[in-house]
This record gives C-alpha cells, sequence and structure tokens, in this order.
C-alpha cells in the first residue's frame, strides 16, 4: 500500500519544531494565566468577610497625620474601619491627652486631622475595622496561584533548547547536503595522490 498524498517539507530544517515549542509555550502561558486569575478571585471569595478587628494603642501615626496627608489605620484587604475609640497624646507614663472628635477626620481608613496637631509629640489611637480575613481555603488558593505563576520561568529554557534543537538539525543538514553534493572527496582518496609522480 502507498502513500502518495504525503507531506514532505522541503526546506524548514526543523522549523516546525521551533514553531510548536513556540505555539506550545503559548498555550502553556494562556493557561497559566487564566488558572492564575481564576485562583485570585477565589480566594477573594473564599475569605471570611467582616471579620472584626480591634487594634489598641497603635502609635507611630504622627508624622503623617501632622503634615496633613493622613495615616492610613490599615490597609489589608477589603478593610473598613468603622470607628475611632480614641486618640489621645502620651504615653502610659505621661499625662494622657486625650484628642476630640472634632479635631480629626476618618475617611475609609485613613486619619487626617481637622485642626493643628503641632503641640502633640505621641498619639496613639484605638480603633476598629472589618476585613476579609485569610482562612484554610485562601492559603490553600495563595500557594496554588503563587506555583503556578512560577511556570513561566522555565520558559526561557524550553526556549534555548529548543534553538539549540534547530541548530543541531541545521548544522546536519548542512552536513549531510555538502558531503551528497560531491564538492569534498572522501580523505583516502586525497591520501593516495599525494606524492605521485
Amino acid at each position: 500500500m502507498r502513500f502518495s498524498n504525503l507531506k514532505h517539507d522541503k526546506g524548514v530544517a526543523g522549523l516546525t519544531i521551533l514553531l510548536s515549542l513556540v505555539v506550545m509555550l503559548f498555550v502553556i502561558g494562556l493557561l497559566v494565566m487564566i488558572f492564575t486569575l481564576m485562583g485570585g478571585e477565589m480566594q477573594d471569595a473564599t475569605a471570611d468577610k467582616s471579620t472584626a478587628v480591634s487594634v489598641v494603642n497603635e502609635t507611630g501615626l504622627r508624622a503623617t497625620i501632622v503634615d496633613g496627608t493622613g495615616a492610613t489605620l490599615t490597609s489589608v484587604r477589603d478593610a473598613s474601619c468603622t470607628a475611632i475609640t480614641e486618640i489621645y497624646n502620651g504615653t502610659a507614663t505621661d499625662d494622657f491627652q486625650v484628642v476630640g472628635t472634632n479635631m480629626y477626620t476618618l475617611t475609609g481608613c485613613v486619619l487626617t486631622n481637622a485642626t493643628t496637631w503641632a503641640n502633640y509629640t505621641t498619639p496613639v489611637v484605638s480603633y476598629t475595622y472589618t476585613w476579609s480575613a485569610d482562612n484554610t481555603a485562601t492559603g490553600v488558593m495563595n500557594d496554588t496561584t503563587s506555583a503556578l505563576s512560577g511556570v513561566t520561568d522555565w520558559f526561557s529554557i524550553f526556549i534555548v533548547i529548543g534553538a539549540m534543537v534547530v541548530l543541531i538539525l541545521l548544522t546536519v543538514i548542512i552536513i549531510t547536503a555538502i558531503r551528497g553534493s560531491g564538492m569534498i572527496e572522501g580523505g583516502g582518496q586525497s591520501a593516495n595522490n599525494v606524492g605521485s609522480a
């Protein structure tokens, strides 16, 4: 039985392998992107919504409160600062100076001063907020998406190996073509002609 309709590519010298490699890497990259995006959405969906947290006596906010840029109290996922419990100036060894509610504003989780706080050296803030807390499921999703995103680190190695395979195929084809053309004689014939008169 003869197969007369077989396709015979000539002159491609392994380029189909290189093109197949590029297409394979593209498909792998597309799948990694899709699964990473899905994992991020699943991580947000499985978090414990509205987990309440109380922060007592947070310090180190003076610079951002005094200069007027505002102090970000928390930057966790889906944070919603519900209330300022108390703000005072001083430490436990000092006489506490309570800051009145008319002297600050809370927008989202950003605390800004409404009046001058220049004389407040160590403001201490207590507040409450809610957020979407992590749990076992979100931890698994985070580990999975991190592991998936690391797949693309191997792409450069695949490209280098594919290019080397193509170069080796080209070298073999060139050597075979030169030998088959008759341009180079065998080493035994030229050795016999040396020294003949």
